[in-house]
């Protein structure tokens, strides 16, 4: 018979290290899972770098610009379902 306890697991994926963390009542069942996924690890130096990115290129058009920053959130490999919904790119120039 099970007993209710905490597991972790740390696994190597593609694009980094993912973290899990479970807790397990008295019947085995998961009662809390969480995931950390390396996309979400990376995303503040990811968003740090697109700072940087707009701010060095904003001689471009807003297309130019939003693809630079597409190329650059492409540089660290997120998963597919980050990579399509990460940017939403608003322009304001003044």
């Amino acid at each position: 018979m099970p007993a209710p306890a905490p597991a972790r697991a740390v696994t190597e994926a593609p694009r980094g290290i993912c973290w899990h963390h479970y807790s397990l009542n008295d019947t085995g069942r998961i009662l809390n899972a969480t995931i950390v996924p390396p996309t979400a690890q990376n995303q503040p130096q990811i968003e740090d770098d697109l700072r940087g990115v707009v701010q060095a290129n904003l001689d471009l058009d807003d297309e130019d610009l939003k693809w630079r920053c597409e190329q650059t959130i492409r540089n660290y490999d997120p998963c597919i379902s980050c990579a399509t919904h990460f940017l939403k790119l608003r322009i304001t120039r003044d």
